[in-house]
């Protein structure tokens, strides 16, 4: 393990403090030492990870023959799959770009064409290797022109959105920029070289080995360009995880 990665996992750890904090008991005064941890911590890792992170290194990258097709788990917490007309489908792209979209199905697969076969890390402890294909992210950013002012890109599910009042319904996500630009960061429409399965996202659900699988959300139907990171700033960060989500 290279000295880079060995400081920016034990700095990382940090923030893995709070979470484990919550395992030991549910009296105030744990409550509010999390709290303090998470507060403290969270920035400082999202500064670091942002610091190191390079958004033109490639991921590794695997032979069609290391691809386990049962090793990518369908989280049992994700059970509320949507149903997703596909002719009536629409990507939205909006908010700080000057060229809002409105993309239908045939409009995405008419972009530029990415497949890469990649790990899929998840928090829970396991992992797949697994091919996706779809449209690099990128293509879709730059068709939209984002404005100078567009820092962080907001992601909304089919499974729910983020109600007037604020409250939670489904599944909702944030990632920087340089992530969202990153070669290997795809809008997915394709697993193991067949059409991407509805509980693994379809029609569209992004796709990178840059980050977590928790940050990788399914079902994909708006995306918002915005200077500052959301008050929810993601389902699973809502929640107590770390919001960068970088592996």
């Amino acid at each position: 393990m290279s000295d880079l990665m060995r400081t920016r996992r034990n700095f990382l750890a940090l923030g893995g403090m709070g979470m484990l904090l919550a395992g030991c008991g549910r009296g105030a005064i744990q409550g509010n030492i999390e709290n303090t941890l998470y507060t403290l911590s969270d920035p400082l890792n999202r500064t670091f990870e942002q610091l190191i992170f390079s958004p033109t290194k490639l991921a590794q990258e695997f032979r069609a023959n290391e691809v386990n097709p049962k090793s990518l788990l369908i989280n049992t917490a994700e059970d509320n799959t949507p149903t997703v007309n596909l002719d009536q489908y629409r990507l939205t792209v909006k908010g700080l770009v000057n060229n809002p979209l409105n993309l239908s199905l045939r409009d995405i697969r008419a972009l530029p064409y990415k497949s890469t076969t990649i790990r899929h890390i998840c928090v829970e402890g396991w992992d797949a290797i697994t091919q996706w294909g779809g449209v690099p992210l990128v293509e879709v950013l730059k068709k939209a022109q984002p404005t100078s002012e567009a820092r962080y890109v907001f992601f909304r599910s089919a499974d729910g959105f983020v109600n007037d009042q604020g409250q939670r319904s489904g599944y909702y996500e944030t990632w920087d920029m340089a992530s969202c630009v990153h070669p290997q960061t795809l809008l997915a429409y394709e697993k193991n070289k067949k059409p991407l399965p509805i509980e693994n996202g379809a029609p569209i659900r992004l796709a990178s080995p840059i980050k977590l699988g928790y940050k990788q959300i399914k079902w994909v139907t708006e995306i918002i360009l915005v200077a500052t990171i959301p008050t929810q700033a993601g389902y699973w960060v809502d929640l107590g995880y770390e919001w960068y989500g970088g592996v």
